[in-house]
C-alpha cells in the first residue's frame, strides 16, 4: 500500500468498530480459548491470572525475556509451552493458539500485537496501545482488516464509577462541557542524564530481546529492566502514556472526543534520554453533541500535580484526590476521582445529591463493588466472551488506537516545550514538520 494510501484508510479507523468475533476461529476440542502471554512479569503476572479466571480459558503458551518470571509462571501454569522470544512462539505454535495477550514494555507492544494480528489472532493489548503515533493507526487499521477482536487494558473502563461518570455527562447533567482538568503526581520522568558505562546482564535475561527492535545499548542495572523503562523515551511514555491513559479514557469517551487540533507541553527542555518530571499538557479538540465548540484540556502529571485553579477547587475547601478528572460545563462541574469511587456533582460551589433514577441507563448499572478482583475481571472476561462469539468489546482497538494517539501527541510534545503543535488527523502529520520525526521509531533487527 502507498504511503498516501495508508494515511488516508488510517484516518477513517477512528470511527470504525471491530466485529465480536473473528474470521476462521477454531477453538481446543473442550471448545475453550487457547491463549498465549507475552510478557508474564509485573502486570503481565497480573493479566494473566485474569484472563486465566475466564472458566472457557487454556492458558497454552507463556513468553517472557527473564527466566524467572518464565519460571513463575509457569509453576501456575505447568502445561503451558514456554518461549523467550514471541516470534518463535508464533511460528511454532501459532495454529494452536485462539487469541495472545500482549504485556510487554510500551515499545513492544505494537512488534508483537502485530505480528499476532497478522496470522490472524485476537489480541489483548495492555496500555498504551503502542509507543508511536503510527503504530496506534497500524494497529487498527490490521485488526479491522482481518475482522480480529482486539482490547486495550484498561480495565477501568468497565468499573461502575467510569461507566457512570459517562451517563451522567451524557445526560447533561452539567450541561455542554468547556473543558477537562485530569492530574496525576505520580512520577514516571527522569531529569537526570543517560547512564555510563555498563553492569553484567543478569543470567536470567536475555538483553537483546528485552530491547527488541530499540537502538542496542550497554545493560545497566535499575536503570531499564523489570521497572524504570517507563521513564525513558525509547521504551516508555512517561506519566500521561501509563496513568493518563487511564484518566482520560472516560471523558475521551463520554465526550465522544476525536483526536486533538493543537497540543502544548509546559515542561523542562529534553534531554533525549528521559520523559520530564513535571509535565503540563493542554489540547483543544474540535467540539462534539456534549461539548462546546471546541473543548480545552489540561493534564497535570508529577511531583505536586495539579497546580491550583479555580476549575479545582472543592466545596468547603476540600483537599483534591489524589489522582482524577474534572469535567466543567456551562451548568456545573463533575469530579471524577481515580479510583473506584463515585462522581461527585458540583453547582454554585456546593455538592449536589445524584438522583440516579432520572439518569438513563444507570439502574442497569447495578451497585458499586468496592471490590477490585471482582471488578478487574470485568474487563478481561468481556475480551474472553468476545472471542467465543459472546460480547462485543468496549475498547477495541478502533476507539484504543484513537485515545492513545491523542495521549502520545503530548508526549511528543515534551520534545518541544512551550510550543503549540499543530495536528492534521486526515494525513496523520503536524504541520510543524520538526516534529514529525517522532511519529514512529526506526525498527532494530534482532
Amino acid at each position: 500500500m502507498k504511503r498516501r494510501e495508508f494515511i488516508k484508510e488510517s484516518a477513517k479507523l477512528a470511527s470504525l468498530m471491530v466485529m465480536p468475533a473473528f474470521a476462521g476461529a477454531t477453538f481446543a476440542k473442550n471448545g475453550k480459548l487457547r491463549t498465549a502471554h507475552i510478557g508474564v512479569g509485573g502486570m503481565g503476572f497480573e493479566d494473566l491470572k485474569f484472563i486465566s479466571s475466564h472458566s472457557m480459558v487454556e492458558v497454552t503458551a507463556l513468553c517472557d525475556v527473564d527466566a524467572d518470571n518464565l519460571a513463575a509462571a509457569k509453576k501456575l501454569y505447568p502445561g503451558a509451552k514456554v518461549f523467550t522470544d514471541y516470534r518463535k512462539m508464533l511460528g511454532e505454535i501459532g495454529k494452536e493458539l485462539d487469541a495472545v495477550i500482549v504485556s510487554t514494555p510500551d515499545h513492544t507492544h505494537a512488534p508483537a500485537s502485530l505480528a499476532a494480528m497478522k496470522i490472524g489472532k485476537p489480541v489483548y493489548c495492555q496500555k498504551p496501545l503502542t509507543h508511536h503515533v503510527l503504530e496506534a493507526r497500524e494497529m487498527a487499521r490490521v485488526a479491522k482488516e482481518k475482522n480480529l477482536v482486539t482490547q486495550m487494558g484498561i480495565q477501568v473502563h468497565s468499573f461502575y464509577d467510569y461507566k457512570l461518570a459517562t451517563l451522567l455527562i451524557q445526560s447533561g447533567i452539567i450541561g455542554k462541557v468547556k473543558c477537562v482538568r485530569a492530574w496525576s503526581p505520580k512520577n514516571w520522568g527522569f531529569d537526570g542524564a543517560a547512564p555510563e558505562g555498563s553492569d553484567p546482564v543478569p543470567p536470567a535475561l536475555d538483553w537483546n530481546l528485552w530491547l527488541g527492535t530499540s537502538a542496542e545499548r550497554p545493560y545497566k542495572k535499575d536503570v531499564y529492566h523489570p521497572g524504570n523503562w517507563r521513564k525513558l523515551l525509547d521504551f516508555g511514555c512517561g506519566t500521561l502514556g501509563d496513568m493518563g491513559v487511564h484518566i482520560f479514557d472516560t471523558p475521551y469517551n463520554a465526550l465522544e472526543l476525536d483526536v486533538p487540533k493543537t497540543v502544548k507541553n509546559h515542561c523542562r527542555k529534553p534531554t533525549g534520554f528521559g520523559y520530564p518530571e513535571n509535565n503540563i499538557v493542554t489540547y483543544k479538540f474540535p467540539g462534539t453533541r456534549y461539548t462546546t465548540r471546541t473543548l480545552k484540556w489540561v493534564w497535570y502529571d508529577g511531583p505536586g500535580a495539579p497546580e491550583q485553579h479555580k476549575d479545582l477547587m472543592l466545596p468547603g475547601n476540600e483537599p483534591l484526590p489524589d489522582q482524577g478528572a474534572m469535567f466543567i460545563g456551562k451548568k456545573g462541574r463533575l469530579l471524577l476521582p481515580h479510583f473506584m469511587q463515585l462522581p461527585k456533582w458540583i453547582v454554585g460551589g456546593k455538592y449536589e445529591a445524584l438522583d440516579l433514577s432520572q439518569v438513563e441507563g444507570a439502574k442497569a448499572l447495578g451497585e458499586p463493588i468496592r471490590n477490585y478482583d471482582t471488578e478487574g475481571k470485568k474487563h478481561y472476561h468481556q475480551f474472553v466472551d468476545a472471542c467465543l462469539g459472546k460480547a462485543e468489546c468496549s475498547a477495541p482497538f478502533s476507539y484504543a488506537s484513537r485515545l492513545t494517539e491523542t495521549i502520545l501527541l503530548g508526549v511528543i510534545a515534551g520534545r518541544f516545550p512551550n510550543k503549540t503543535l499543530h495536528w492534521n488527523r486526515e494525513t496523520a502529520t503536524f504541520s510543524d514538520p520538526e516534529a514529525n520525526r517522532f511519529l514512529k521509531g526506526a525498527y532494530r533487527d534482532f
